[in-house]
């Protein structure tokens, strides 16, 4: 009896060290990941060319979606292809910009929903170097770039829609949602009766031959072609069942330090990040898991002619600042033109975002969420080092009396001052509130930051 006591007592321990290990190893995964904090999300394709419209009509909800949302033919919407020529696309400006904007890392789409990969693939013909004039790989000058700059290459792959290649999944989706089609109900009845799909080409090969023969070759050579790779970011599972999803799981032992997210196939692919879409999380939503939230910088993913509803820059300084205060990431997006260049009002706000991180990025890299209680004048990041703790104040709405209230503070403060100019503010505490004295003008309108040194 003891000797069964003590065994079970040592298959515990060892569980426990093997729990501790497998912790640990996890965390060094996703260090750089972690610190990193903001990256640039790139949603580009042949879709580009269409920018939105098709047949004198603003496709609702069109961008890289368009060839679903309006039901176009696959050999009609191959034709279009013969019209991507982006001779502007320039790898080294798309990342420069992205360093400049402070962001630590890149995830673009290397094959988005309507199949078209953005690499030379022998797996499928319909590809930027077979289908198009342009003929040449965009995704090696953008490796080599973002080596140059020293920021992290990803890639997404969307592996069950495939709208082109034969025998992908087809997320069904009503023919008016996209344009006043005046055959929709016809439309609507076939793709009722055939997963989604539009037209019989789509239905020409088995799921499990596009898995075999496209998805998973596809993925290797993603894998393979382009030096390290930081992450495999997952798309719409449609249709995916989990032995699709171990096939394309297995492919990954060919990058064994790669991240990948919550998208494969749920919920047993787990990955190892949520992902939150154009929203960011409440405090109670979160669990504990690392998050990303994906976000638009208008309306759109996919470039779109006519969509110019830019979300101003303070919006996405705040959100950033909102996000790194519960300890996530922030991908916001860009959706180039046909031609390879980012829109304007992309460009604007990055700059933007970028002189804020010239500043400020101390309070966002390498930065855990906060430890403070709900704050009505901002948010709170934090770094630890032993018994030293950092809290970073993002002061969105500067105090007119002179006083910042900080509730919650527990440590003895050393010292408080602006990060923008290192000027000392001088501070009392009362219990665990902690007033600062602060400039009767804020440092930045948008977001000051005040270090305090606990």
């Amino acid at each position: 009896m003891k000797k069964g006591i003590l065994f079970l007592v040592a298959l515990l321990i060892q569980a426990s060290i093997l729990f501790a290990q497998t912790t640990q190893t996890h965390d060094q995964h996703m260090q750089w990941w972690r610190d990193a904090r903001f990256g640039m999300f790139i949603h580009w394709g042949d879709y580009a060319q269409l920018a939105g419209n098709y047949k004198g009509q603003q496709v609702g909800r069109g961008g890289e979606w368009i060839m679903n949302r309006a039901k176009i033919p696959v050999l009609e919407y191959q034709q279009f292809a013969k019209q991507f020529n982006p001779v502007k696309y320039d790898a080294d400006a798309w990342v420069k910009t992205a360093k400049d904007a402070g962001m630590k890392y890149i995830v673009i789409t290397a094959k988005h929903h309507d199949g078209f990969a953005m690499f030379k693939s022998n797996a499928s013909k319909w590809n930027i170097v077979d289908a198009t004039p342009y003929g040449k790989d965009v995704l090696t000058p953008l490796a080599a770039a973002c080596k140059k700059y020293g920021i992290k290459l990803g890639f997404y792959y969307s592996q069950a829609q495939d709208w082109n290649n034969p025998g992908g999944a087809a997320a069904r989706k009503v023919a008016t949602e996209g344009w006043p089609n005046p055959d929709s109900a016809q439309i609507d009845a076939y793709t009722q009766a055939h997963s989604g799909h539009w037209d019989p080409l789509q239905t020409s090969a088995t799921m499990s031959d596009y898995i075999d023969k496209v998805a998973v070759p596809q993925v290797k050579e993603l894998l393979t072609n382009y030096g390290e790779v930081a992450v495999l970011w997952w798309d719409t599972p449609t249709n995916m069942t989990d032995e699709y999803a171990q096939k394309l799981q297995a492919a990954l032992a060919l990058q064994p330090n790669i991240i990948t997210n919550d998208r494969l196939k749920r919920p047993n692919f787990a990955g190892d990040y949520k992902t939150p879409e154009q929203k960011i999380p409440n405090q109670s939503e979160l669990d504990g898991r690392d998050w990303e939230t994906c976000m638009t910088m208008n309306g759109t993913w996919g470039y779109k002619s006519y969509d110019q509803k830019w979300k101003t820059t303070e919006t996405l300084i705040r959100n950033l600042a909102d996000i790194a205060s519960k300890n996530g990431n922030y991908l916001l997006n860009v959706g180039p033109d046909a031609s390879g260049q980012f829109p304007e009002g992309s460009l604007t706000a990055l700059k933007g975002i970028g002189q804020w991180m010239k500043v400020n990025g101390e309070a966002i890299y390498a930065t855990q969420g906060s430890p403070l209680p709900a704050l009505d004048w901002g948010r709170c990041t934090q770094k630890k080092n032993g018994n030293h703790t950092t809290l970073y104040l993002h002061v969105f709405n500067w105090p007119s009396n002179g006083q910042l209230h900080v509730p919650g503070i527990k440590g003895k403060v050393s010292s408080a001052k602006l990060l923008a100019n290192g000027k000392k503010l001088t501070t009392t505490t009362s219990g665990e509130e902690l007033v600062i004295q602060v400039p009767a003008v804020a440092a930045d309108t948008i977001d000051t930051v005040i270090a305090v040194n606990l």
